[in-house]
Formats: C-alpha cells, structure tokens, sequence
C-alpha cells in the first residue's frame, strides 16, 4: 500500500483522541513529547482531507487546558511531597535542580510563568501541578492557562499547518521530498521559537539570582 493512501486510512477521531491525551497528560505534569504530537499531527492535518485542523486545534487546547487544571489540583492537594515522588519517579525532569528553576520562574513571573511555560519544555509540564504547591489562586492560574492553552496550541496549530500546506502545494510532485521538507519547515519553525522562550527564561533566572535576599519571598507572597 502506497503511503499516501495508508495515511488516508488513519481514523481521524485516533488523532484527535491522541493529541488531546498526550498533550493533556504532558500537561498534568507526566513528560511526554506534547510538541513533537502536535506538530506530526499537524503535518498530517496538511496532507490529509479528512483531518480537520479546526478539531485539530480544539482537541490541542482543550487537553492542554484540562491537563493543567488537573495538574494544579493534584500539587493543591499534594503540595511539595508531591514533588520530592515526581523527583523520585522522574529525575530528569523533576530534579531538585529542575524544582528550584521553575520555582524561581514562578517568583519571577507569577501568572506569567503559566502562560510563558506553555512555550518551554520544563515549565510546560511544571506549571499545572507547581502552580497548585505553591497556592497560586485559581483564578490567576485559569486566566493564564487558558491563555496560554489557547496561543501555544492553537498558534502551533496555524503555523505549521500553513507551513505544511505551502509546502504541499509546492512541493507535492516529489511525494517524499515533500513530506520531508514540509517536516523541517515545519519542526525549523518550531525550534526557532523555542530557543527564543529559552533565552527568555534564561534572562529571567539570571534577574531572580542576582536579586536581594528576602525580594523571592516577597514577590511569592504577592
């Protein structure tokens, strides 16, 4: 069976399902590669009628928010225990080192740190289940996730499909030629904008070090 047509014959309510659950689990605070499932999808969404991107996107937005919310209940109710077993269970990603950088993003950022953290990888599965240790207020925490949602989802969502259908267009007479470079176009994209959310966070960790003793404190307060 040629490519194209076992493509076609992917349901297109699996790939929704998929990328509402990967993403909303990453979203929850458990690391799964949520970018790399949106983006594929997305691509696919370009080659392939039958997958709406509008569902598409909705179904993106929908489990990044729902994931966050739960997230934030479970660190509410869990609080820094909670993040000494995710250490446990996921030292890469939830080392001592990795829970003081986003606690110091949190400081810094505040509802910014929810909204920013949907475009960086550490702070994206942090920001749900941190947000809830740290008793951010559930109304801050909607705003910005569901902002955040909205943006890191459904603008990834538009701008890869974009991609992918100029790339199509262009380049569909070379069929894996085609496939490949609507790949790179699109993950190129994708990796410009996240080196640009990493040197923000940079330059924001380098503000919250240099800062006087006792400002963390006072700037997690407010």
């Amino acid at each position: 069976m040629h490519i194209q047509e076992w493509l076609e014959t992917v349901p297109a309510v699996a790939v929704y399902l998929l990328v509402g659950g990967v993403i909303g689990l990453e979203s929850l605070g458990i690391p799964l590669p949520g970018e790399i499932v949106l983006v594929s999808a997305t691509l696919l969404a370009a080659t392939q009628d039958h997958i709406n991107p509008y569902v598409l996107g909705a179904c993106a937005i929908a489990g990044a928010i729902v994931g966050d919310s739960i997230g934030y209940l479970i660190g509410r109710k869990g609080g820094k225990p909670l993040l000494e077993w995710l250490g446990r269970k996921f030292p890469k990603h939830f080392g001592p080192h990795h829970v003081a950088t986003a606690e110091r993003s949190f400081q810094k950022w505040g509802m910014w740190a929810v909204f920013v953290g949907r475009f960086i990888a550490l702070l994206r599965i942090f920001a749900g289940p941190l947000a809830g240790v740290l008793k951010m207020p559930y109304w801050k925490f909607l705003i910005a996730n569901v902002l955040g949602g909205i943006v890191w989802a459904g603008g990834t969502v538009a701008v890869i499909y974009s991609v992918g259908k100029v790339a199509e267009e262009w380049l569909k007479k070379f069929s894996w030629l085609g496939l490949v470079a609507a790949v790179l176009f699109g993950l190129g994209s994708f990796v410009v904008m996240r080196i640009k959310a990493k040197k923000a966070a940079r330059s924001a960790e380098a503000e919250a070090a240099a800062r006087p003793a006792g400002t963390e404190a006072v700037a997690a307060a407010e």
